[in-house]
């Protein structure tokens, strides 16, 4: 049985999937380790080259998924990245989508220094729900959750709630 639940937190560049992964990491009832995949990509050499266009890497998903999978199997886990569909179904308890208001997004994929194209990209993503559409067609209806991410209140009250689950989820593992 896994030790604890593998949370896929997700959702566009910008939406706070880090600030939240390290909260919830920090405020859950039990221990669970937090990935950042695109940290863990480069960190770990598991991706094919760099797209200077795009100022990002291109991922090697298969070396990327048997690395994780020891990882996924064990539980406790959460998988911070901006895209969900390359996880396994089987991998995930839960699959939390962030949302933000894209004239939020625009600011503050700016302040991190984004190109214009890779602004307006990310934010036509987030207007167009690209990737709350793949986790809904990736997986099961009960198990994705969508949360606004605009405001200190906005993180703050995801967090508990998601502590809330985590409690539950201990509680349904105890029952079965």
């Amino acid at each position: 049985m896994a030790k604890g639940p593998v949370i896929i937190l997700t959702g566009t560049p910008g939406t706070g999937k880090s600030t939240h992964a390290e909260l919830l990491a920090n405020e859950s009832p039990i221990p669970l380790r937090n990935i950042n995949v695109s940290e863990y990509v480069k960190e770990r050499g598991l991706y094919e080259n760099y797209d200077e266009e795009w100022q990002s890497y291109t991922v090697d998903e298969d070396r990327l998924l048997d690395e994780l999978e020891p990882l996924a199997a064990a539980g406790g886990l959460i998988l911070d990245w901006h895209t969900c569909e390359a996880f396994p179904e089987r991998w995930a308890d839960l699959v939390v989508v962030l949302r933000c208001d894209h004239t939020k997004l625009w600011d503050r994929l700016e302040k991190r220094g984004y190109s214009l194209k890779k602004i307006q990209e990310n934010n036509e993503a987030e207007i167009m729900q690209v990737i709350l559409e793949e986790a809904r067609s990736s997986y099961p209806p009960e198990i994705v959750i969508e949360l606004q991410s605009e405001t200190m209140e906005d993180l703050e009250s995801n967090v508990a709630r998601l502590v809330e689950w985590i409690k539950l989820w201990l509680k349904n593992q105890e029952g079965s």
